[in-house]
């Protein structure tokens, strides 16, 4: 009788994290006063922003993959000492046909040792397959390659993560790219994330040439199921002429 003594407080709690970083909030408060009597700037739309910088690799990593993969592994990486467990990317980027970018690994994928490697790596698994995709024809990567202790990338640690993220689509340069949730959308498009659908106009701006959908992380579809059908559109972007 009472309350579930069974309840995963931890998970709990990350979940529900998750759940407002995917619909854009993060903070609890403003830091400085606000007048809501005044109306509130609307930015600009998207068509008129200024595109992010090029995912280029950037001076200071390892230039090649092989190196920066070593690097992120290592001890020296921002995020190393946040679990024992380290996941590194997968695949191969001189043949893969799809880089896809999540943000944290999950809880299961530090036992598995490749990310996605649970219940959420399933539902993607199907997903690509809707679009005929295996995951043996994708690289796949992370924001972070330890998972924080509350699910999410701390803001103190983003900025070099994201810049990280960025690198590695510039070392990798994929002809086609999926960023899982706005946590990865916003590493690699910066003030021009968040939005899912095709977002290449933020990424490409001549040196990169690269087709770029965001859309909604596995775990989120699997907490909101009614999401599923937007995500089948964005995933149909993806979709070239030579794999209909």
């Amino acid at each position: 009788m009472g309350a579930d003594q069974h309840l995963d407080w931890r998970n709990a709690a990350a979940s529900t994290l998750d759940w407002w970083v995917e619909a854009g909030v993060d903070t609890l408060v403003d830091e400085l006063p606000r007048d809501w009597l005044v109306p509130e700037e609307r930015p600009a739309p998207a068509s008129l922003q200024p595109a992010a910088p090029a995912a280029e690799p950037l001076p200071g990593y390892p230039a090649t993959y092989a190196e920066f993969v070593a690097y992120r592994m290592g001890d020296l990486a921002p995020d190393a000492r946040w679990a024992p467990a380290r996941v590194g990317p997968s695949g191969d980027p001189a043949t893969a046909t799809l880089m896809v970018l999540t943000d944290v690994p999950e809880e299961a994928d530090g036992i598995a040792g490749h990310l996605l490697a649970g219940t959420e790596g399933r539902l993607l698994d199907r997903m690509l397959a809707a679009i005929g995709i295996s995951r043996e024809q994708t690289l796949l990567a992370s924001v972070c390659v330890a998972r924080p202790l509350a699910g999410r990338v701390p803001r103190a640690s983003a900025t070099e993560l994201e810049a990280l993220a960025r690198h590695l689509v510039g070392i990798v340069r994929p002809k086609r790219l999926l960023l899982l949730g706005q946590t990865a959308s916003r590493a690699v498009l910066g003030t021009n994330g968040g939005t899912n659908g095709d977002c290449s106009q933020a990424l490409n701006d001549g040196n990169l040439a690269c087709k770029a959908v965001a859309t909604y992380h596995p775990r989120v579809l699997l907490e909101r199921p009614m999401c599923k059908a937007e995500a089948w559109r964005d995933l149909q972007l993806l979709i070239e002429e030579n794999d209909a």
